[in-house]
């Protein structure tokens, strides 16, 4: 029997022309070798399974073929070429970073490239996985990849370039490689089931290729695994059914039901998917993969985004026609925080039917959140009343044209005389529909006229008044066993600057504190006791200058505490809250 080799070996490409998807470093690569201006350091860089050691390979042969071709290739023909595809090359050195990363090995690579090669023309060490090396194998490489003898080429191949040290990327020509495309991937898929005699759906090729996430290497394994399990027999029903994949025929059931409410269809299906052995995270992450999908379909110039197999393109273009786009944003949203929250979710399947339910009224919130808004926009629109004159002729009154509410003080009075006005005319039909008041308008004025008698009862602001209402407020402060405060209060003096403004004197840095305190709630207080919602308060200071004791004058200690309470308030109400007698 036969030893078999997998597919990611056996069709590994050996010219630069049969690299798939990354035509724009190949050709770049080629013009070099041609126009003879190779660098001596190379970086590759670029996710796992794109073709960054190949390239690598493909370069170290071309570079010593004996009989380069014009367009760059090497011959495969010549001992150099036929030396290197057998593996027996003396020219080619690779190292594996991820297991020989010392400083040791480096310097035993060091070594080696002393020596001048015994055919051909240059000496090539690829370095892969070049991230892996240590700090200190690093710096011991920098002087040779500096100035390494013109025979002597380095190519280093990484997938974490973010890790290398900016003294290695600065002697490096860097090359990014990039993901190979789902079609440039089905394509090739489809080269070698050709090749291969294998009897492949374009569809399950497509599905292979997607579910690689653009890395070839697991694309060719995949395919290897689904011919194994099928007997070369790809179908798109066995592929789905070997990679564990959501159909997405299941996911537009779905968005049917939740277009139309149905709840109980939801569950159902929802518990199909999951008797199949499907875990919530992979129906999450489907689903999530289908609704950006109908995203990216809602405008023409993002079509090329749609990760898709072929068969179902146009039935997402047709479904997210028929979707508005925000019930899919929204949706995105929902399903974004359900996947963050499904890991510390204990009961994960009730959490997916959770998400599923608020999916099935998402519509119903996107209309009643557009109300919602339509409402408040109208709400700000001003109130327009109509006055109402009787005509001389015909004895019924006539609207004129509608004014606006007139300022504050006009206000006061202008609903009164409307409502009189209506109710002695009931004949005349605007005033039956104020009388009615089933309307809009209806209830925006008695709403505004509410609020207009309730501002006639405002209250004056007078000295008197005052000094009644803050005692009332200290009231309230010792009460809630704020005596400190309501000390404070009472050597507080309140003046009546206007009726929107109340200044308030502080003759301390105690009292101001105690009012910065309190300023709130005393200023809430009395709003509602003067019905004046804009009524503010101010604080001024005020420095009482301390009579002069004269020299030598000796106080005694009655004096001393008198002259401390007079300067210090609180200390007269800690020794009355304490009960506190005095040695004098």
């Amino acid at each position: 029997m036969d030893q078999f080799i997998v597919s990611a070996r056996k069709y590994r490409p050996q010219t630069f022309e049969s690299v798939v998807g990354q035509s724009h470093i190949t050709t770049t690569l080629k013009n070099a070798i041609l126009q003879n201006q190779l660098a001596h350091a190379f970086l590759f860089c670029g996710p796992r399974g794109v073709g960054k050691t190949t390239c690598a390979r493909i370069l170290a042969k071309t570079i010593n073929c004996e009989n380069l071709q014009s367009n760059g290739e090497a011959c495969d023909q010549c001992i150099s070429c036929v030396t290197f595809n057998e593996g027996g090359s003396l020219n080619i050195h690779e190292l594996d970073a991820a297991s020989n990363n010392s400083v040791d090995d480096i310097r035993a690579l060091i070594e080696q490239v002393r020596f001048v090669p015994q055919r051909g023309k240059f000496k090539v060490y690829i370095i892969d996985e070049v991230h892996m090396l240590s700090q200190s194998a690093f710096n011991a490489f920098l002087k040779t990849l500096e100035e390494p003898p013109h025979y002597a080429i380095f190519i280093l191949a990484t997938t974490e370039k973010h890790k290398i040290l900016p003294t290695i990327l600065s002697r490096c020509q860097i090359f990014d490689f990039k993901r190979i495309t789902i079609q440039d991937t089905a394509a090739h898929l489809s080269s070698i089931a050709e090749k291969e005699s294998i009897n492949a759906e374009p569809a399950a090729l497509e599905l292979i290729a997607q579910k690689s996430e653009g890395c070839m290497r697991d694309s060719l394994s995949i395919l290897d695994k689904i011919v194994s399990f099928t007997g070369g027999q790809l179908t798109y029903a066995n592929t789905l059914e070997h990679l564990n994949i959501l159909d997405a025929d299941y996911f537009f059931r779905l968005l049917a039901f939740m277009q139309q409410e149905d709840t109980s269809g939801m569950m159902l299906l929802y518990d199909e998917i999951n008797r199949k052995g499907f875990e919530p995270d992979v129906f999450l992450h489907g689903l999530l993969e289908f609704f950006r999908n109908l995203l990216v379909c809602k405008d023409d110039k993002m079509a090329d985004l749609l990760e898709a197999v072929e068969s179902f393109k146009q039935k997402y273009r047709q479904t997210a026609s028929a979707t508005s786009f925000s019930f899919i944003l929204s949706a995105l949203n929902i399903l974004n925080e359900a996947e963050i929250q499904l890991r510390q979710a204990r009961n994960k399947r009730l959490h997916i039917e959770l998400t599923l339910l608020k999916l099935a009224f998402l519509e119903q919130a996107i209309e009643l959140t557009a109300d919602g808004k339509k409402k408040r926009v109208e709400q700000v629109r001003s109130v327009q009343f109509r006055a109402l004159t009787p005509r001389r002729e015909t004895g019924v009154s006539a609207p004129p044209p509608s004014t606006k509410v007139s300022p504050p003080e006009s206000k006061m009075q202008e609903p009164k005389v409307l409502v009189e006005k209506e109710k002695s005319t009931p004949a005349n039909p605007y005033a039956a529909s104020t009388a009615i008041g089933t309307g809009k308008l209806a209830k925006i004025r008695e709403k505004v006229s509410q609020q207009l008698q309730t501002a006639v009862v405002q209250k004056n602001i007078d000295a008197d008044n005052l000094r009644e209402a803050v005692g009332k407020y200290i009231l309230k402060l010792k009460e809630s066993q704020k005596n400190s405060a309501a000390t404070n209060f009472e050597m507080m003096s309140f003046d009546v600057v206007s009726q929107e403004e109340i200044e308030v004197v502080c003759t301390g840095d105690i009292q101001l504190g105690f009012f910065k305190q309190e300023r709130n709630e005393l200023m809430d207080y009395l709003r509602q006791t003067y019905q004046h919602p804009l009524l503010r308060l101010e604080s001024r200071f005020v420095e009482i200058e301390q009579e002069a004791v004269p020299a030598g004058v000796i106080l005694s200690t009655r004096d001393q505490y008198l002259k401390l309470t007079e300067q210090y308030p609180l200390i007269k109400s800690l020794k009355e809250r304490l009960g506190l007698e005095l040695d004098y």
